[in-house]
């Protein structure tokens, strides 16, 4: 179920009119599904006032859903993107609140659920796409409680500051609520959603599953709300920028607006939140200030029309089009123009052409969910050239880290960036452009559907044996009980785990394994989380890792000892329990006179500072500051250390109130890359919390699962709340491997 239906009409060349698939990510990332089980799309056709008869196209059967121009101009352009696009995209533009706007929103998604109901079969599975109908998944449950409902939105959701304005909020969450999952771009907008879902709906969080209380007639429901950023057929564009016919039009392009002249390009729908004013602007600055001429470069501005009868699009073109004059006006000269705008659609062969012939890429969103412009370029990069300028408040970001990120508000740092774009070195080229076509291609659109539609079967798995429980007269067992913390999704990627021939278990310690406590040596594992660790162990082709930044002694004194696990202590500068790893040897005298240096430095600032604990390590010092009572001075201590420790020869690490100084260059992430070089080769799961274990999610592969514990921005796939919902991530995972339950304090045969 979606707004629009994934296809256009078409006028062949008798006159006629048929209809062809879009080619729309939403489309291209459902397709091989389709392909396979065949579908039913539920949409609005694209014409108001019209009714259109079902039809079919390949395997899919299409019920359009008819709009009236009232409701075009109410529901659309009016609720959906007068009020909740500006609300949802930052407030950008004002949102506006009209009762007649919500009055109709709430019609058309009574529509679109009740052609769903009718339509869909016993037990289906109903995907619903964006802000568009955000009622439908409750509006669906009351009319088929028998559907398995997942919603997905492609657009960020905001913090509950702004989300409070909105005079229908409480409706809102409980529309989509009714999901069973619902899926969001980035970590920050599941994050926000959780919020307003407790708020709003008196619905608490544990990890990434919402728990809703019970009603009068219906029992206590999880809905996972969770992160799934999407993404493109990347291996479909660079097929396509790989065709002759593309590469010749490339190259006609570049002939086009001068040879050896950078260009840059900027792809947008001709949108307020794209920040395109933002981008002239510095662009003219660097113009003025005379670091680069019209002879020299050139910026294509290729500007889709968009929501052409809305006023503050209407107003955004107008502005786009002066500054666009002024420039050209002001800069160019006859042949040329620094300016090249395009106010106009382009076929996926001639955007591939532009990607191809562009030296620098610019995507400056004030917000965006996700921004497939940037991976559309990138995997077209098949030579490893041009540059990526993007905005880091688009999802892309999250992923894209190799690219020059910059604040498109900040506009001395955007030109600095497109500066250093346009002088960037062949060789950092591509090693820019290797990293960022990895990160395309390991989470590729296929990746994305697999993941959001796994956790969408492990959901319907759920419904179907709850519904069975329910029909024998007895409550059905769900797989996401709240006593464990454990989401459907995450379940069904433990079970695919749990399967593997060979299998590395790595788990940071503390605030991972054990809960943070003020004195360091307090610290104890999580009873549950030991005993899943022992019985994974001991279980054949199971290998345990800890990687912490503690020193062997320091894990020591926490009473956690085993002589079957590899244990990496101190980042990776101590290793123990594998017997091919090289002795990682004594300090030499270079570093022992640095190391003493630092340390006679810090004692000599620190020592009278209450709260402030030294730790000694074999190959650094570490300054800790939990135990300062007041959170200002505790931030004051650390920049201080972080000063005074910046000499030659030491390396410095972030952590949770700490600050780590090392003569030994090593991280968590290149210590597990070199244990696994030693041993079989095998999928990992690691589980970490602190900045330092952001090394490891790095260096996972699509194999791989990676296990944030708690808030905070981070690289891994999945999160969970606290160490209590790490210690039932390894439960499930020891039962799903070996049939032991493993419970809060024992553990019997399943």
């Amino acid at each position: 179920m979606s707004n629009r239906l994934p296809v256009d009409r078409v006028v062949q060349a008798d006159g006629t009119t048929d209809w062809a698939p879009s080619p729309g990510g939403l489309v291209t990332a459902v397709e091989p599904i389709v392909r396979e089980l065949g579908c039913l799309w539920v949409g609005w056709a694209g014409n108001a006032d019209e009714e259109v008869e079902p039809f079919e196209i390949g395997s899919m059967r299409l019920a359009p859903i008819p709009l009236s121009s009232e409701e075009l101009e109410t529901y659309y352009e009016g609720f959906s993107n007068g009020t909740l696009w500006p609300l949802y995209h930052d407030v950008i533009s004002p949102p506006v609140y009209h009762r007649t706007w919500w009055d109709s929103y709430q019609r058309v998604n009574r529509r679109f659920a009740e052609r769903v109901a009718h339509e869909a079969a016993q037990n289906a599975v109903v995907w619903v796409h964006d802000y568009q109908l955000q009622l439908a998944p409750e509006m669906l449950r009351e009319l088929r409680p028998d559907l398995t409902i997942a919603f997905f939105l492609h657009i960020p959701f905001p913090p509950r500051s702004l989300f409070a304005q909105l005079p229908w909020r409480r409706q809102i969450v409980r529309g989509l609520l009714g999901a069973d999952v619902i899926g969001f771009q980035r970590v920050q907008d599941a994050v926000n959603f959780r919020h307003v879902s407790e708020r709003y709906a008196g619905a608490p969080a544990r990890g990434n599953t919402i728990v809703l209380p019970e009603a009068p007639d219906q029992p206590s429901r999880s809905v996972l709300a969770q992160e799934f950023p999407i993404s493109i057929d990347a291996g479909g564009f660079e097929e396509l920028a790989s065709r002759p016919e593309v590469q010749q039009r490339a190259r006609e392009i570049r002939e086009e607006l001068g040879q050896d002249r950078t260009i840059l390009l900027g792809v947008d729908r001709l949108d307020y939140t794209k920040g395109i004013r933002h981008r002239l602007k510095a662009f003219e600055e660097l113009l003025e200030d005379g670091e680069i001429s019209a002879h020299d470069t050139v910026l294509v501005q290729v500007a889709s029309p968009s929501r052409e009868q809305v006023e503050a699009y209407q107003q955004l073109r107008e502005e786009v089009e002066v500054t666009a004059g002024h420039i050209n006006g002001a800069h160019g000269s006859i042949g040329h123009a620094p300016l090249v705008y395009l106010h106009q659609s382009y076929s996926r062969e001639e955007m591939a052409a532009l990607y191809l012939a562009a030296d620098v890429m610019v995507v400056t969103p004030l917000r965006d969910g996700m921004n497939l412009v940037a991976k559309e370029y990138v995997a077209c990069r098949a030579d490893e050239g041009g540059a990526l300028i993007l905005s880091e408040f688009t999802g892309a970001a999250d992923e894209l880290r190799a690219a020059l990120l910059i604040n498109p508000h900040d506009i001395e740092a955007l030109k600095a960036a497109m500066l250093r774009a346009i002088h960037l070195p062949r060789e950092e080229q591509r090693r820019r452009m290797r990293s960022l076509r990895k990160a395309v291609y390991d989470n590729d659109v296929a990746h994305w559907a697999t993941q959001y539609l796994e956790a969408v079967s492990a959901a319907a798995d759920a419904h179907a044996k709850q519904a069975e429980g329910a029909r024998g007269g007895e409550t059905a067992e769900i797989p996401v009980p709240a006593e464990v913390f454990v989401s459907s999704a995450l379940r069904a990627r433990l079970r695919r785990l749990a399967t593997a021939p060979t299998l590395i278990v790595a788990s940071d310690f503390d605030g991972t394994l054990a809960p943070i406590v003020g004195r360091p040596q307090d610290a104890r594992i999580v009873p549950r989380a030991r005993h899943a660790l022992e019985v994974l162990q001991e279980s054949p082709d199971v290998q345990v890792i800890l990687l912490t930044g503690r020193s062997v002694e320091g894990l020591r004194v926490t009473g956690l000892e085993s002589d079957s696990w590899i244990l990496s202590a101190s980042h990776g500068a101590e290793l123990t329990g594998l017997e091919a790893a090289a002795d990682s040897g004594s300090l030499t005298p270079e570093e022992d006179e640095r190391l003493g240096k630092l340390s006679r430095r810090f004692d000599r600032v620190f020592r009278d500072e209450l709260g402030v604990r030294l730790e000694r390590k074999p190959y650094g010092i570490v300054v800790h500051t939990r135990e300062v009572a007041e959170p200002d001075r505790a931030s004051e201590l650390l920049a201080a250390a972080v000063e005074l420790g910046a000499v030659p020869g030491i390396t410095m690490r972030v952590g949770k109130q700490v600050r780590e100084f090392s003569v030994r260059n090593t991280d968590k992430g290149s210590a597990l890359q070199m244990i696994r070089e030693m041993l079989p080769a095998a999928p990992v799961l690691f589980l970490g919390d602190d900045v330092t274990d952001e090394d490891v999610f790095a260096v996972l592969g699509p194999d791989d699962l990676g296990i944030k514990v708690g808030e905070g921005t981070s690289l891994a796939r999945e999160r969970v709340a606290d160490p209590e919902a790490a210690a039932a991530v390894l439960a499930v995972l020891a039962e799903l491997r070996t049939g032991i339950v493993i419970g809060s304090e024992v553990a019997t045969v399943h």
